[in-house]
């Protein structure tokens, strides 16, 4: 289906179709640990290591973290959909996030990979605020990532050839 204008509902639904793994942005916001859930991820550059992420204009995150100040990355496990929700705008009152300081930064306890980051360039980017920055600490475990596809969380498994068949006539 081709489409000649571009409506933000379409947008929106059709952007929904690439699959990403979720990440809670964790910040300091007058003096309490903070975070946003953001899908808006991705590695920058290898030499020297950075990252990207793009948050709303009107997010609490820009609103407080600026270039030079740290802030964390936390990827999620697939076990960890309540803490995407809760910092997704969906507080859940019996969650209390499990944060701990990597190097300057916040990030939560228990996801797969955290990242320790420092803001190093903000961009302009519709209404959306583009954030390029410097990887300074990492931590990683075992586990599998959660995933968000076509508005709903989904989960990586793996293919069993034992239980699979394909004909390639």
């Amino acid at each position: 289906m081709q489409i000649k204008e571009v409506e933000p509902r379409i947008f929106r639904r059709v952007m929904g179709k690439f699959a990403t793994g979720v990440t809670v942005i964790t910040f300091s916001h007058e003096g309490q640990f903070s975070g946003m859930t953001a899908n808006a991820f991705m590695s920058l550059s290898m030499d020297p290591p950075m990252v990207l992420i793009a948050v709303r204009n009107q997010a609490r995150f820009a609103a407080s973290v600026k270039p030079g100040d740290a802030f964390g990355i936390s990827f999620l496990r697939e076990d960890n959909e309540a803490l995407s929700s809760h910092f997704g705008g969906r507080p859940q009152a019996d969650l209390e996030p499990d944060y701990r300081l990597l190097g300057e930064a916040p990030v939560l306890a228990g996801a797969l990979v955290q990242l320790a980051v420092r803001a190093n360039a903000v961009h302009a980017g519709g209404d959306h605020l583009i954030y390029t920055a410097d990887v300074q600490a990492i931590e990683e475990s075992d586990g599998r990532p959660l995933l968000f596809y076509s508005g709903s969380y989904k989960q990586l498994h793996a293919l069993d050839p034992a239980t699979c068949w394909f004909d390639l006539g």
